[in-house]
């Protein structure tokens, strides 16, 4: 199975998306779901798995271009980005021990955030 985060990202930098917009649409698009199964959580509970990987390999992709040597963002922007996403992976790995609806509140809220700050609007 292909990396469903990364297959989105290259799908989508082909289309000349600027890098900006193409991970501010892939965090709404994963805020997106994951408000999908919270609102729900009876009928959609059973994609949050796949959710979950998704997000997951989405930030996984995030932590690995913000600590690589060669990144040209500010070292504070890297490190708060760093930061939120080991914060992200500690909480997707919560949900994946304990499931619960209430647990996906603060996953949509900083991907909302997080795509609002890189379109520059506040949503």
């Amino acid at each position: 199975m292909q990396n469903q985060a990364v297959e989105a990202y290259q799908q989508a930098a082909r289309q000349t998306v600027p890098p900006r917009d193409l991970e501010a649409n892939l965090l709404s698009k994963a805020a997106a779901h994951f408000q999908r199964i919270r609102n729900d959580w009876n009928s959609l509970g059973d994609e949050l798995p796949n959710a979950l990987i998704f997000n997951r390999k989405l930030w996984t992709v995030f932590l690995t271009s913000v600590t690589d040597e060669e990144s040209q963002l500010p070292l504070q922007v890297r490190q708060n980005i760093a930061n939120l996403g080991v914060f992200v992976l500690s909480q997707t790995a919560e949900l994946q021990v304990d499931p619960a609806p209430e647990k996906l509140d603060i996953l949509v809220k900083i991907n909302r955030e997080l795509a609002a700050g890189l379109r520059g609007s506040a949503e």
